[in-house]
């Protein structure tokens, strides 16, 4: 199973940064499920949705909206589906389950969670919004696939940090467009950013504890 490219310098490392950002994300999860805490987050949210509007630019409505169509199904699905063809030319199959692993994990925190939630979207979009808000479907798609293409296809290294740090500022910024053109409330985009950075790490890591289980037995 293992490929001559290993995913994760340190899988011991990334992995606990993985449940740390799980923990972020869970946290949000949690909280709007309580009511008190609910409340609370909510307050926090009108607050930066009101300085969005008060904040509002042409040009950078216009970049906003670039982002939305960057982060749509439009884009990302063809994304998944190519890499995943991709891994398999290459017979990149360690790459591949981790992909796979990657991508459907991101996928089941979007649908389902937003149903299970029926969280309501911020009046006045800036933009054509469907379904329910919580959690951001851009901002957990737009990190696990920036943060899991690093992984996957650049080797461990000085460059590799530079890039993963542009993952995770495409990332942060992506969830902070959604809140900028009023299609999310900001606990919706943190939630959505740090679990789609989470899902992609967490993912690496666990195909490297398989694979060495699998080379201990």
């Amino acid at each position: 199973m293992l490929d001559d490219r290993p995913l994760l310098q340190d899988h011991p490392r990334a992995l606990r940064l993985s449940l740390i950002l799980w923990a972020l994300g869970g946290f949000l999860f949690v909280a709007l499920a309580v009511p008190s805490l609910a409340d609370m987050v909510q307050t926090v949210d009108d607050w930066v949705y009101e300085l969005a509007v008060d904040l509002e630019n042409d040009v950078v409505v216009a970049v906003a909206k670039a982002l939305d169509l960057i982060g749509s199904t439009w884009v990302t699905a063809p994304i998944m589906v190519i890499v995943a063809v991709v891994l398999v030319v290459l017979r990149r199959w360690h790459g591949l389950a981790f992909w796979v692993l990657a991508m459907a994990v991101s996928q089941f925190l979007i649908g389902p969670m937003k149903l299970l939630y029926e969280r309501e979207r911020p009046p006045m979009p800036l933009v054509e919004t469907t379904s329910f808000s919580f959690p951001s479907g851009h901002a957990v798609a737009g990190a696990a696939i920036a943060v899991s293409l690093v992984i996957v296809f650049v080797p461990s290294g000085p460059r590799r940090r530079n890039l993963e740090m542009l993952a995770a500022a495409f990332a942060v910024l992506m969830a902070l467009s959604r809140v900028y053109l009023r299609a999310h409330w900001l606990s919706d985009a943190a939630a959505g950013a740090a679990l789609g950075v989470a899902v992609a790490i967490g993912a690496a890591a666990l195909i490297h504890i398989i694979d060495n289980l699998r080379n201990r037995a």
